[in-house]
């Protein structure tokens, strides 16, 4: 793992991770399918996450345990698989654009709540996640951390694209962005998260909270 570039303000904790060898993939798609999604199928039977063994999961997948290391080194890189296929898709930021791509990853921030709250199921591996450090180790450096480099990319786009002022530091606007869907989407689970949020949280922070600076009423964002 290297470290993050430091750049235009205190920017601390952020590691980016670097992505281990993988040791080949399965010989086909459809054995990689299998195996997902038996992992799925024995969670969805009440299989809690520390009772499931490469073996079963090879057993109920119909491939050897071989097919399985093949493409993942181990129980908890799998898993992560598992969830990132259960998730909303990433989003497709161009990587040029500053506050359009910021929209664009909070957006992917509201539709992940949104999809936690609808499925009992991605809920309960979550929940089950946080209790086995290993795991949540690799979720966060494999999936967590590249999505908050992305986020303070987007915010340094900005600034230069002149959108957001650049006497600011770059982190403490990203958290600023950041904050308002996290409380949404996992403090307040019964805090309404609707299509247009992402859009009212940035019109909020661009325009300011001070009075008569909004040139329209944002709504309660």
């Amino acid at each position: 793992m290297r470290p993050a570039t430091q750049q235009d303000g205190n920017w601390t904790g952020v590691r980016v991770p670097t992505p281990a060898p993988r040791r080949g993939r399965p010989r086909s798609a459809a054995a990689e399918r299998a195996i997902l999604d038996a992992v799925v199928r024995l969670l969805e039977d009440g299989e809690p996450l520390a009772a499931l063994s490469i073996e079963r999961i090879a057993r109920t997948a119909g491939v050897g345990k071989a097919t399985i290391y093949r493409r993942w080194s181990g129980k908890e890189e799998l898993f992560v698989d598992v969830l990132k296929d259960m998730e909303p898709p990433e989003p497709a930021v161009s990587g040029t654009a500053g506050l359009d791509d910021l929209r664009l990853l909070l957006d992917s921030l509201r539709r992940r709540g949104l999809a936690q709250r609808s499925s009992a199921l991605l809920h309960n591996v979550f929940a089950q996640m946080k209790s086995h450090p290993k795991l949540w180790e690799e979720y966060h450096s494999s999936v967590i951390a590249p999505r908050r480099v992305a986020m303070l990319a987007a915010v340094r786009r900005a600034v230069d694209a002149g959108e957001l002022r650049a006497d600011l530091d770059v982190g403490l606007m990203d958290d600023l962005f950041l904050g308002p869907m996290l409380v949404r989407t996992i403090h307040r689970p019964d805090a309404p998260l609707p299509e247009d949020l992402a859009d009212r949280i940035v019109q909020v922070l661009v325009e300011g909270l001070g009075p008569g600076r909004a040139t329209r009423p944002p709504g309660d964002a």
